[in-house]
């Protein structure tokens, strides 16, 4: 299983963990790297969809304790989710499904190696004008200083 933490405006992959299986210290490792990634502000609003491990007391307690507010997708709307899934959809069209793994260690390194060489940093998006994910957020630190 593969949990993930995407920034909404850069869509960027910035906190990740994987488990054999899908339990609330996956997510909850997922938000923590992504936390000492982005050092983000309190109010930050987490998007999930409604998976028990959201729910769990330990990563209600996790947001709490950095005073971030949970938001869970409506019952049936994949839509409320949409970046989450998008990043999913990509991620097994253009690298698993054409892959044969021989170890769960093999398919761990493999997703790990798209997203930090790959996703993160050359794929184009359409969603931010054809840039890369770094070159966007660049784009956005420029304007940032500018102001």
């Amino acid at each position: 299983y593969l949990a993930v933490v995407i920034d909404l405006c850069s869509r960027k992959v910035v906190g990740w963990s994987m488990g054999s299986r899908m339990k609330a210290q996956l997510v909850c490792d997922a938000l923590t790297m992504a936390i000492w990634q982005r050092q983000p502000k309190t109010g930050l609003i987490h998007h999930s969809d409604r998976g028990s491990q959201y729910a769990s007391k330990d990563f209600r307690r996790l947001l709490k304790a950095y005073g971030f507010k949970g938001s869970m997708s409506r019952k049936g709307n994949c839509w409320d989710n949409a970046v989450a899934e998008s990043f999913f959809g990509s991620l097994k069209q253009e690298r698993v499904q054409w892959r044969h793994y021989q170890t769960r260690y093999e398919a761990q390194q493999d997703v790990l190696d798209y997203i930090s060489t790959f996703y993160n940093s050359r794929r184009l998006h359409s969603y931010l004008d054809y840039m890369n994910l770094n070159e966007y957020e660049q784009k956005l630190l420029g304007m940032k200083k500018a102001a």
